[in-house]
């Protein structure tokens, strides 16, 4: 039975590596129609655009997922000034206690998700206090527009979005820069996995799974999250104990030492 398992979890990565596939092929056949063959000019476009159609497609079924982990929880520890990094199609917008937030901030490089975002954001009626911004945390002018500024936020988000940047660790030093004294980092991240035989099988599959799916495997966020700044519990991460998956979790809400 647990051999099972383990093969189950190994191959469980093809469950979005395939759909993927498809969205790609479907996005390049689009800009080829558009653009014949200038579309070869534009890889990043047609993956992006693809990618974002993945996350759109399946969004309810990474909710319902996330419903049965502490996902949930968490989001309620989010308070005062938000910036969530990576919202993608606004999974986590429902998850907000709207009764200890004052302005949302989403911060998402990708314009192929703003349509889903927006119609979450109408249907909650959250216009008014969520805005989405088409950057990334590195592109300070941008933030400053928004006064986010050093030492402005009260809580920074990340449900699985450090496994997706270009530079964990200079994502994690803006994060931890931009936050107040005192400031809550909230995440939910996988990691590269502590089981011998998952984490031969994250590094066989990282190339595909980054390149179709957009993020790696198998990254140690973990150590870039602790080395960003001093935090004032560091052992308060949780590590999930479950050797049967390619994506292990790591949770938890740290506040920047004052």
């Amino acid at each position: 039975m647990a051999d099972q398992g383990r093969l189950t979890a190994i191959l469980g990565p093809l469950r979005l590596i395939w759909p993927s596939i498809k969205f790609h092929f479907n996005a390049l056949k689009e800009t080829f129609r558009r653009d014949g063959l200038a579309a070869l000019t534009h890889p990043r476009q047609i993956r992006d655009a693809a990618i974002a159609n993945l996350f759109i497609t399946t969004s309810d079924g990474f909710v319902a997922y996330e419903n049965t982990t502490v996902v949930p929880s968490l989001m309620r520890a989010a308070h005062g000034k938000i910036l969530e990094l990576g919202p993608g199609s606004g999974n986590q917008v429902h998850r907000y206690d709207l009764s200890r937030v004052d302005t949302i901030y989403g911060v998402e490089p990708s314009s192929g998700y703003a349509d889903a975002i927006a119609a979450k954001l109408k249907n909650l009626n959250l216009q008014d206090k969520y805005k989405l911004l088409q950057c990334g945390i590195e592109d300070s002018n941008i933030l400053r527009s928004e006064e986010i500024t050093e030492g402005s936020l009260d809580t920074v988000l990340s449900i699985q979005v450090l496994c997706s940047v270009k530079d964990t660790k200079s994502v994690m030093r803006e994060v931890w820069k931009l936050l107040k004294p005192g400031g809550s980092f909230v995440f939910w991240e996988h990691v590269k996995s502590k089981d011998s035989t998952m984490a031969v099988a994250q590094a066989c599959w990282n190339p595909v799974w980054s390149a179709f799916v957009g993020c790696h495997m198998n990254r140690d966020i973990m150590a870039d999250i602790l080395a960003a700044g001093e935090w004032e519990t560091p052992g308060d991460i949780e590590v999930a104990d479950d050797p049967y998956t390619c994506l292990p979790r790591i949770w938890g809400v740290l506040k920047k030492k004052a």
